[in-house]
């Protein structure tokens, strides 16, 4: 069995190259989906797409619609989901990731740290799993393929 799993969080850390490097160091059989990590190329695609827009909020408009439908696809397609809250940038994303997910009924590890657990309380709450590393996110997927 091979899980797809959306990887749900800021793009301008490493946090997903670390989340791929501890699975494939316990040869888990899963394929990592998530957001465009290229951030001038999210922030383009809108007017790579439909053509220059004639002001900044309609670029916005423009690349979020077709950012939006990418994650959309990944999500519906997704095993489970696993979304992380760190605490150096704004998660708004993260937020709307991680509620989709649940609405979709996608199994959700939300990886936290706990200082961010008011605020993410109710969040929290709806996820099958709350972490505050990656590496306890991995070994609670990694537990999903064990047999004895």
């Amino acid at each position: 069995m091979e899980l797809v799993v959306y990887l749900a969080g800021e793009i301008h850390s490493d946090w997903r190259e670390e989340i791929k490097r501890l699975a494939s160091e316990k040869q888990l059989p899963i394929v990592f989906k998530g957001p465009m990590e290229n951030h001038s190329k999210s922030d383009a695609i809108g007017e790579d797409v439909l053509g220059k827009q004639p002001n900044a909020v309609l670029r916005d408009e423009a690349a979020s619609s077709i950012n939006n439908f990418r994650t959309r696809i990944w999500l519906q397609r997704a095993d489970a989901v696993i979304a992380l809250f760190g605490e150096d940038y704004r998660q708004w994303n993260t937020a709307m990731d991680a509620a989709t997910a649940i609405e979709a009924g996608k199994p959700l590890i939300l990886i936290r740290p706990e200082k961010l657990h008011h605020a993410l309380k109710e969040l929290s709450n709806k996820a099958q799993v709350v972490v505050e590393t990656p590496a306890q996110a991995i070994a609670a997927l990694s537990y999903v393929f064990e047999e004895d």
